[in-house]
């Protein structure tokens, strides 16, 4: 093929994931047909059977090219902060941006969850997970105040946290007391790093189970 004619055929993939992409949006998977990308592209059905085999093929090519992780994750490897506090902050604010930035992104996640029941999910984890563990591993210039909690599950907690911080935002804000956003962020990442519980010491599991056995 031609330089040519692999410009014009890169530009008809792309065309036909944008297109996809919205209709998707608007419509959900099993509610948008191959000939309705098709129309809207502005290509012969046939078309698109040139770069993907199945529906399906598109959707998964549209979920890996607009997923929020592969926007949000390069913006929160740009965090600074000369404490863990203020890259914490900083790292959280850039997640905020990024989803804040393309709202529709959420409506893609809820399809993959809704109709595909989570199908794609281990492989997006898989392509993703490295990423943010080389995030997660910023903190450890600051282990000295870390508690020894696997890695994992602290980079997990920080995006179930702060994912719910900006989802609830999204649902409630406009209904809730002022209490509910002011000054929200800086308690999110207080009590990501410091928990809600006053001058106490965090028990272990062990030491949780040790003390249930002995109120028995």
């Amino acid at each position: 093929m031609s330089e040519t004619g692999l410009i014009r055929s890169e530009h008809t993939y792309n065309e036909i994931l944008r297109t996809a992409y919205e209709l998707f949006i608007e419509q959900g998977y099993h509610g948008t047909s191959m000939r309705q990308i098709a129309k809207r592209a502005g290509i012969a059905l046939g078309g698109i059977y040139n770069h993907f085999s199945s529906k399906e093929e598109v959707f998964r090519s549209v979920l890996f090219e607009y997923y929020p992780l592969r926007t949000m994750l390069p913006a929160m490897a740009t965090a600074q902060g000369d404490t863990i506090e203020e890259f914490v902050k900083d790292a959280a604010s850039r997640m905020m941006e990024t989803l804040g930035n393309r709202q529709d992104h959420l409506h893609l996640m809820f399809i993959e969850f809704i109709e595909f029941k989570s199908a794609h999910i281990p492989e997006l984890f898989k392509a993703y997970f490295p990423e943010g563990m080389q995030i997660a591993q910023r903190l450890l210039q600051w282990d000295d105040k870390l508690r020894p909690i696997p890695l994992p599950i602290i980079a997990r907690s920080f995006l179930g946290l702060f994912f719910s911080y900006y989802v609830t935002g999204i649902l409630l804000s406009s209904v809730a007391v002022p209490e509910f956003t002011k000054n929200g962020m800086d308690y999110f990442v207080d009590i990501y790093l410091h928990g809600i519980l006053a001058g106490e010491e965090p028990k272990t599991s062990d030491q949780h189970s040790e003390s249930i056995s002995l109120k028995e």
